[in-house]
């Protein structure tokens, strides 16, 4: 599967190409606005990342061409702009989803492959691991039938464990896929979550399946 990501910033189109590339995707990179719009319209591409502020041609211009010229291309929109009203004219104009930078790689990837999802496919927006429950969709977390409230934050990281059950996750790996591409290193903000996800799913004698691996990282306890 081709995809077309139309982003100026150098540094964060060739880290969201490197890691999904890494997940098996091919990918082409176009740096401004008329340049993706020639590779989305002509080129065999399966799913556009677009930027909504590019050279040349914004990113909405973009859009609207391509949902006049290949209406079914997923596309989604890409944005620093995180305010209710560019959202929604971006999904007014077309775009199938919006995400807000700075974002984390896994909730990018995440979206990503909700769109290319062959619709015949069982849906794969629940996670099921030791007992929590969590579904991307609706973004609501449950531990042995308890619902569990979680910030946005805490909901990435806890994705982001989930789906590597029983894996060591060091904390540069972490802060890559959960904070994202930029985000300056703090060694104590990993700990800090980490620390708020074990209080929260922590229930009457089962403490929260999260184990400290010493000088290597954290590991979520498949079997609970």
């Amino acid at each position: 599967m081709r995809i077309l990501v139309v982003e100026d910033e150098t540094s964060l189109a060739e880290f969201v190409s490197r890691a999904l590339s890494a997940e098996g995707y091919t990918v082409r990179i176009a740096d401004d606005g008329p340049t993706g719009e020639r590779l989305a319209l002509s080129d065999d591409v399966g799913l556009v990342l677009l930027d909504v502020m590019l050279p040349g041609r914004s990113g909405f211009e973009v859009l609207q061409r391509i949902r006049q010229e290949k209406p079914s291309l997923p596309v989604i929109m890409l944005s620093a702009r995180g305010g209710v009203e560019d959202k929604v004219d971006g999904l007014d104009l077309g775009a199938d989803d919006y995400v807000t930078k700075p974002f984390s790689f896994d909730e990018l990837l995440a979206r990503v492959r909700a769109q290319l999802r062959d619709p015949g496919q069982p849906s794969g927006s629940r996670l099921i691991v030791a007992g929590i429950e969590l579904d991307l969709r609706s973004r609501r977390v449950q531990r042995d039938g308890s619902e569990i409230e979680l910030s946005t934050r805490e909901f990435d990281l806890l994705t982001y464990l989930m789906r590597h059950p029983g894996q060591v996750l060091s904390q540069d790996q972490i802060l890559d896929a959960v904070w994202g591409h930029g985000f300056s290193p703090e060694t104590k903000v990993v700990e800090s979550y980490i620390s708020s996800l074990r209080r929260k799913l922590s229930v009457t004698g089962a403490p929260a399946p999260i184990a400290t691996v010493r000088h290597a990282g954290y590991r979520l306890v498949a079997d609970g």
